[in-house]
């Protein structure tokens, strides 16, 4: 495999969550406006900062502010190289993990 399992660990981490899988959802159709987010979630501005602070460390999220409101959408090429690790990792392939030799 030509990925570091290492480096999608955040991301993952990032997506197990329930609130988190909605707001990516949700910026799936575009770019979103916090107020539209926590308008449709119906949680407070401090949560909603904390998803977003995990989503956008992993860089899966891009955010920028437009007045007094941040607005977030996907990272285009973040999604495409999670995209293709994901496919990847559960395909069959000649230099799998299982054909290496196993020390221990």
């Amino acid at each position: 495999m030509k990925y570091s399992y290492s480096e999608y660990v955040p991301l993952l981490k990032a997506l197990a969550d329930e609130t988190r899988l909605k707001i990516i959802d949700m910026l799936s159709c575009g770019e979103l406006c916090a107020c539209n987010i926590l308008e449709k979630l119906n949680i407070t501005q401090p949560t909603l900062s904390y998803h977003m602070k995990m989503l956008t460390q992993c860089e899966l999220v891009s955010a920028r502010k437009d007045g007094i409101w941040m607005k977030y959408k996907l990272n285009e090429a973040k999604v495409i190289a999670y995209k293709q690790f994901v496919e990847e990792l559960l395909s069959h392939k000649e230099d799998c993990i299982c054909k290496e030799k196993w020390e221990g």
